[in-house]
């Protein structure tokens, strides 16, 4: 396994007892290259990357995806992926997109979508936009357009005055939520184009939420409304949610 030893204490020295050891990647596959994956013709399963599987894997994919060659990564991703999409207004180069984009790839989003400026600040995304699909619209109109066409109901996610709480509302299976940027929040534009305009309850002394961090509560809220949760139960009512692109 690759590993580098961080300090499990603030300012702990390195030799400290403090210190434990993370893990951040694997090294070559066990046993060299005859002990590669291979398929029923003794060629190399065509997912695995034989430069991965000689020096290692140190990228950011769950274990189910180590040694796989980045295509094979999204053709995978791309066979359950969820019906919800996201979007993001794009004026100002908000940090907060990437963390936004990395959740997106986290609940394995059908795609995610950014309106106004096509450079965002892509640093947070921490490479999970790669695995992903991107689209940019030059504004929410032409965003609009495309939800409708896509049969998406586009909902916008803020705490405005006359918006509704998310934890209450239904959330339609086939959505395309909208987020703004941090401070000024979605534009006057997409709140008069959305279908729904939801917040998060809040119960305490701050106005608002970090857009990232709402981002994820509003995600998870449509997961718990139709994703199939491994290990769960089925209840009467479910519904898949697979339909993704």
């Amino acid at each position: 396994m690759l590993s580098v030893q961080v300090s499990a204490a603030a300012g702990c020295p390195v030799d400290s007892p403090a210190v434990e050891e993370r893990v951040v990647g694997v090294g070559p596959w066990p046993g060299g290259e005859h002990a590669w994956p291979r398929a029923a013709d003794g060629a190399l399963d065509a997912r695995y990357d034989p430069e991965l599987l000689t020096s290692g894997d140190a990228r950011n994919v769950e274990d189910r995806y180590r040694y796989w060659r980045h295509e094979a990564i999204v053709a995978d991703l791309d066979i359950t992926r969820h019906a919800l999409h996201i979007a993001v207004e794009n004026w100002e180069h908000d940090f907060n997109i990437g963390s936004i984009i990395r959740t997106a790839n986290a609940f394995n989003v059908a795609a995610f979508h950014i309106v106004g400026k096509r450079r965002w600040n892509r640093r947070g995304a921490m490479v999970t936009d790669r695995y992903q699909h991107e689209h940019h619209h030059t504004d929410v109109d032409a965003l609009a357009a495309w939800a409708q066409d896509n049969d998406l109901a586009l909902i916008a996610i803020d705490n405005v005055p006359g918006s509704r709480p998310i934890e209450t509302y239904p959330i339609p299976r086939r959505a395309l939520m909208i987020f703004g940027q941090e401070g000024p929040g979605l534009s006057a534009q997409a709140l008069e184009r959305a279908e729904a305009i939801l917040h998060i309850t809040q119960f305490g002394s701050t106005r608002s939420i970090n857009a990232g961090a709402a981002a994820a509560i509003a995600m998870h809220a449509w997961v718990r409304s139709h994703a199939d949760i491994p290990g769960a139960a089925p209840t009467e009512g479910d519904h898949p949610g697979h339909d993704g692109a």
